[in-house]
């Protein structure tokens, strides 16, 4: 169970490793300006790979979705990223445990975002949890950990497949421990007084606030540069969104303002400044900082 890359990435190392009896990933939805259908990434390789795919719109009472999984009866029902809580009827199913592959060192990030909130609130380290699952939040036992780096340059994207990849390894060491110990694992109890939440990153905690720090700012930009992006307000109150920057603590002026030196763009922070790579006005393409601050007007000068 599972739907964009990084649930890929899992399902991808358990086709090599076991039968996988049915894909389920989330409906189809409508994505950007045009509304596009996005499939998502469990979705096509599961369509690569002639799996059989399950979509339901929920899966609460879904008898149907419920009897389909009683006739695969599943000794495992593995989860990772499928973006649905598992209610009491899906996890009796499997003949052992549902398994979620979760994308923190829990207890730290619980919930749909972990990978944004990581690199939102600078954390220097990450990695996965292969869990027991119950019917809270990612709250169950745990059964191994994963940890890596986050590098400075770091983004939600590049630190997504490195979570993948680590939490393929992670699925392969957990089935190859259950192959030699006849399905039996350890686990422990996750301390909950060392408990944080990752809630859905929404567009209002997108909103930059230019009297933050420049490593804050810079943190925000790349939490949150797969979707939807950091956004502020120029001086003629026109929505401008920031891909991705640099930070820079030599120089300074008043939060907001922006400066040109040696041809590149600069906005300053509560503390330090941004050097701005990739940025965007509302409705027009994606720029380079320089390209982008040769075009604007006297009256462009400041960010809100």
């Amino acid at each position: 169970m599972g739907t964009p890359l990084y649930g890929r990435y899992i399902l991808e190392k358990l086709c090599k490793i076991v039968d996988v009896s049915l894909v389920v990933c989330q409906p189809d939805k409508p994505s950007g300006r045009d509304k596009r259908i996005e499939i998502g990434e469990v979705k096509k390789y599961s369509q690569e790979n002639n799996l059989d795919i399950c979509q339901p719109d929920k899966i609460k009472n879904n008898t149907a979705f419920i009897n389909k999984i009683k006739k695969i009866a599943p000794d495992f029902i593995f989860v990772a990223a499928y973006g649905k809580i598992l209610g009491k009827e899906i996890l009796e199913l499997p003949k052992y445990n549902c398994i979620n592959v979760h994308s923190s060192l829990l207890p730290k990030y619980r919930g749909a975002a972990p990978i944004n909130w990581a690199i939102i609130k600078g954390e220097k380290k990450t990695g996965i949890t292969i869990m027991e699952m119950d019917e809270g939040m990612d709250t169950g036992n745990i059964i191994l950990k994963k940890e890596i780096n986050i590098e400075p340059n770091d983004d939600v994207n590049s630190l997504t497949i490195k979570l993948a990849v680590l939490g393929a390894k992670g699925i392969d060491e957990f089935i190859a421990n259950i192959l030699k110990t006849e399905y039996k694992f350890k686990s422990f109890p996750q301390d909950n007084t060392e408990s944080s939440l990752a809630p859905k990153i929404s567009k209002e905690i997108c909103k930059i606030d230019w009297n933050n720090n420049c490593e804050e700012i810079s943190n925000l930009i790349r939490g949150v540069s797969s979707w939807p992006g950091a956004h502020s307000l120029n001086s003629n109150n026109e929505s401008v969104t920031i891909w991705s920057a640099k930070t820079n603590y030599e120089i300074e002026g008043v939060p907001g303002e922006i400066k040109k030196i040696n041809k590149k763009m600069f906005i300053c922070c509560g503390n330090g400044s941004l050097e701005i790579i990739k940025i965007q006005k509302s409705g027009k393409k994606v720029l380079a900082g320089n390209d982008f601050i040769n075009g604007i007007k006297k009256n462009e000068n400041f960010f809100k």
